[in-house]
């Protein structure tokens, strides 16, 4: 800004003494500044940014030595704006909100960046998978949910390593350590017989009625901790279960009951509900204690991963582990 006169304006002199020296102004300097200057007052200054009065006053006075002029122009009785506090405040404000522009856009980008979970999923989570998202959509904030999925050991490696947000589980599963589990349910077992099978009417089925029968289940290197459980149940009820054959996936050992083959598999409840096969019935079923079979829902999480990114996740889940004991 040029004056009148040909002299020079302040804005030319601060700029100048920056290209001698570095400023120490500070953010906080110019927002006491533009705050006494708005009041004319360093008492009600003061209260409004909520500090002693001394130090609005001492960090001004700060403000001019590095700017080398004074700004205001104090007297007993009262306070009033230099000609060159006159001509710093307008630059002064243009500051201060650049800084604020400048938060809002890191805001701005790390509420989007919170709106996306990025979540493994578990295989046979059915029915509970849709509750959780169902609950997501009613849960605040709303977030957009990006599902994946993998082997179990796939899915420990990416939370631990920070490329998902959290990942589900069921049973015990050795973590990593900068994993932790949040226990968020528990999944029923059902059995899952030939339709035709004198078992398969039952309400409810006692394990040891099973062993008679051979077992199909998946081999352990896909799912270490629902056949060890599994296995673990069969041998607390008495019996070391029939090893049936392997199949490559649920619905070939599914297809094998269909057709009348005398054995039994376990899957989940909430996998089960979803399933309609007229030639298999899913049957629950009861340890050697009587207590229903069940695996625990866990969420596994990064150790450091930010509660307020978490959070809708876990509501949600919370929602769903209440709809179990109001059903």
């Amino acid at each position: 800004m040029e004056r009148q006169d040909g002299g020079t304006s302040l804005g030319e002199v601060v700029q100048g003494a920056a290209r001698e020296r570095d400023l120490g102004m500070e953010l906080r300097q110019l927002r006491y500044f533009v705050t006494v200057a708005q009041d004319l007052h360093f008492g009600r200054a003061a209260e409004r940014l909520m500090i002693a009065q001394s130090a609005v006053s001492t960090q001004i006075r700060r403000l001019e030595r590095e700017l080398g002029v004074d700004l205001l122009d104090r007297s007993p009785r009262h306070v009033r704006l230099t000609e060159a506090g006159q001509s710093f405040l307008p630059a002064a404000q243009q500051v201060l909100e650049a800084a604020q522009n400048a938060l809002g856009a890191v805001e701005r980008y790390t509420t989007e960046r919170r709106a996306v979970l990025r979540i493994g999923t578990s295989t046979g989570m059915g029915e509970r998978l849709e509750q959780v998202l169902v609950a997501l959509e009613r849960v605040p904030p709303r977030v957009e949910v990006e599902l994946l999925s993998g082997p179990l050991d796939v899915r420990l490696a990416k939370v631990a390593e920070g490329d998902w947000d959290a990942a589900f589980f069921r049973g015990e599963v050795e973590t990593p350590p900068h994993v932790r589990l949040v226990p968020v349910w528990r999944d029923d077992l059902v059995a899952a017989l030939p339709a035709q099978h004198a078992l398969a009417g039952a309400p409810v089925l006692r394990l040891e009625q099973l062993a008679d029968l051979p077992l199909f289940m998946t081999g352990r290197r896909n799912n270490p901790p629902l056949v060890d459980f599994v296995v673990g149940a069969c041998r607390d009820a008495g019996f070391e279960p029939i090893p049936g054959p392997s199949h490559s996936s649920l619905q070939d050992t599914l297809a094998a009951l269909g057709v009348g083959r005398a054995a039994w598999t376990v899957l989940y409840a909430s996998h089960a509900s979803q399933l309609r096969h007229d030639r298999v019935s899913f049957v629950p079923v009861q340890d050697a204690l009587g207590v229903p079979l069940a695996l625990p829902g866990v969420l596994a999480v990064h150790r450091s991963a930010a509660p307020q990114r978490l959070r809708p996740l876990l509501d949600a889940c919370r929602a769903v582990a209440r709809g179990d004991l109001d059903s």
